[in-house]
């Protein structure tokens, strides 16, 4: 199959100012791992996040503005398959140029990364010495029009009428020409947020009646034939938050000495945090609230922490 078509490297919309637009924003997500220094060399280094702050033992990694990625020490092993858990973080840069220069971050420390054009993005795959799924993403929802649900599968109607893959292969020459001429970046832009996270869960059905009914995301395409869903939170681009089951029905959750996800943070109003208060005590579903922040596990086991927009 020929490589699909690129986008221009003008951006369709900077990754900052779509996230405001959305009801709920991640913060930083907290990973556990074996070795801080090694996983500082890859999510500082290789990503090309800034450190921030260390304390207790944690690296804050992020940009001017804020943490994207925080690093616990504490692993005896690697993410364990077969388990519920982080599949991947995504950072989201501002533009195509940006999401090149991340792609030749990648390359010049020898990090191994998979590419694809998903249409309503593009993106860059790679993964951590302890398996943790790293996604780069330049958002183009721009390119999408539609979408339709066949006993095949998913098809996006693109901006040219075309229908396509959900994932396709990404020509990153006219990318990476666009920035040939450039000195290579040691890090991302200061627009770059945590755009989406996706996680590995027990069971679909469950999933999205926690995420669309209890958290308050909106469900935007469920991919039963894929076994994921898919989740966005109000703004133009649709993929906020997602969910599979490709580690397995029943998955049982991370184990406490590997390599994972301590918890990932969600931003949103404090009228909203207070209902979601309401909406748990209503389904009897166990948290804790301390400081205005919501702490709790999704039904699959994996842990968030939800605070009131503006508290970090």
């Amino acid at each position: 199959m020929a490589p699909a078509p690129s986008p221009a490297p003008d951006p369709h919309g900077a990754a900052s100012a779509v996230a405001d637009r959305d009801r709920i924003t991640h913060g930083a997500i907290h990973l556990r791992v074996r070795d801080v220094r090694r996983a500082e060399a890859f999510w500082g280094d290789a990503l090309g996040l800034g450190v921030r702050d260390r304390r207790d033992g944690r690296v804050h990694l992020g940009t001017p503005a804020s943490d994207l990625v925080v690093l616990h020490g504490g692993a005896a092993r690697p993410a364990v398959p077969g388990h519920a858990g982080l599949f991947h973080v995504a950072v989201h840069v501002a533009d195509a140029r940006d999401f090149a220069r991340a792609m030749v971050r990648l390359a010049a420390h020898r990090v191994p990364q998979a590419s694809s054009d998903h249409v309503f993005s593009v993106a860059t795959y790679a993964h951590d010495a302890d398996g943790l799924g790293l996604e780069i993403t330049h958002e183009t929802p721009g390119r999408v029009v539609g979408h339709e649900i066949t006993q095949r599968g998913v098809a996006l109607i693109d901006d040219q009428g075309r229908r396509r893959a959900p994932t396709e292969a990404l020509d990153v020459r006219p990318l990476l020409d666009a920035v040939a001429s450039e000195p290579p970046t040691l890090r991302v832009d200061d627009a770059a947020v945590v755009g989406h996270v996706h996680l590995h869960v027990d069971d679909i059905d469950r999933a999205v009646g926690f995420y669309r009914d209890v958290l308050g995301f909106d469900e935007h395409m469920r991919m039963d034939r894929m076994g994921m869903a898919d989740f966005s939170a109000g703004g133009a681009f649709p993929h906020r938050m997602a969910v599979n089951v490709w580690q397995g029905l029943g998955a049982p959750p991370a184990p406490a000495d590997a390599a994972g996800l301590v918890h990932h943070e969600l931003h949103m109003a404090a009228d909203d945090v207070d209902a979601l208060a309401a909406r748990l005590d209503a389904v009897h579903h166990p948290f804790t609230r301390r400081d205005g922040a919501i702490a709790t596990l999704d039904p699959a086991g994996n842990p968030l922490v939800v605070l009131p927009r503006g508290v970090i």
